[in-house]
């Protein structure tokens, strides 16, 4: 008999477009399952931002995946309210984002730039805090780009959104 529990560690397997060493379950995309029969599944989503292009291809994915696994009827559900957060990225997906060489998001709002000081973030190569922001806008438009004034290496940070 298949489970939501089932359903949840499937979809583990199903990368990011945009970070591929992150699942849909780590940035917390999903944000729930239902099981109706053996043979249908309902997944709600919610997309990192209004008009993400990666979602028709995620859900693309999770299709296919979920097809693999048996079901034949999959209905998605795109919910905007409440908008994600990187709150809802899990600690192994930030983790996994630090290895990857992106530093994952910190304790900030990140749309107090504009009128602020840019955050602190760590540098993913050399672990050191001297970095500086080279551009609010990174290679996706949930990144900024940054550069270690230690090692020099650049690097994309990924912003916190709330």
């Amino acid at each position: 008999m298949v489970n939501e529990t089932t359903i949840w560690n499937y979809l583990e397997e199903v990368p990011d477009p945009e970070v591929p060493v992150l699942s849909v379950i780590d940035l917390g995309i999903v944000r729930a399952v239902k099981v109706i029969s053996e043979k249908e599944v309902e997944v709600t989503i919610t997309p990192t931002y209004s008009g993400c292009p990666a979602m028709n291809y995620i859900e693309k994915n999770i299709r296919e995946l979920l097809t693999e696994k048996g079901f034949e009827k999959i209905t998605f559900h795109t919910v905007l309210s409440p908008a994600w957060t990187t709150d809802w990225m899990s600690e192994a997906g930030k983790e996994k984002l630090l290895a990857y060489g992106i530093a994952p998001p910190v304790n900030e709002v990140d749309k107090l730039i504009l009128f602020g000081d840019a955050p602190v973030v760590r540098c993913p190569q050399c672990g050191s805090e001297n970095t500086k922001m080279l551009s609010q806008f990174g290679s996706t438009a949930c990144k900024a780009l940054y550069q270690c004034n230690d090692c020099l290496e650049p690097f994309d940070y990924f912003k916190c959104l709330r």
